[in-house]
């Protein structure tokens, strides 16, 4: 039975105890600031940024995007298989009605 069982180590959390969140979230905003006068460079973009960059590029993804991702080919997919399930019920019992 070990083929079944896949035990996950357990998960590791360290909480800081010299940790100051008030103070980080002031060297942010204050980064931020300096950042839009003009005495820091420009941030480099993040993942998210990355993501939104590439999707505006190209067409096909900004469809999807306004589409509302993939959420229609599941429901498609969910469609397909019901129909597929009572085509094989009439094939193997030869009634349309279950």
């Amino acid at each position: 039975m070990g083929f079944f069982s896949n035990n996950k180590p357990r998960g590791f959390h360290h909480e800081y105890i010299y940790y100051d969140e008030r103070k980080e979230k002031l060297k942010k905003i204050e980064e931020k600031a300096k950042r839009e006068l003009g005495l820091l460079p420009p941030k480099p973009l993040d993942k998210e940024q990355l993501h939104q960059a590439f999707v505006n590029s190209t067409k096909h993804l900004k469809r999807r995007e306004e589409r509302g991702g993939d959420a229609i080919s599941y429901k498609w997919l969910v469609v397909l298989i019901a129909a597929g399930i009572f085509i094989l019920h009439y094939l193997y019992t030869n009634k349309w009605s279950f």
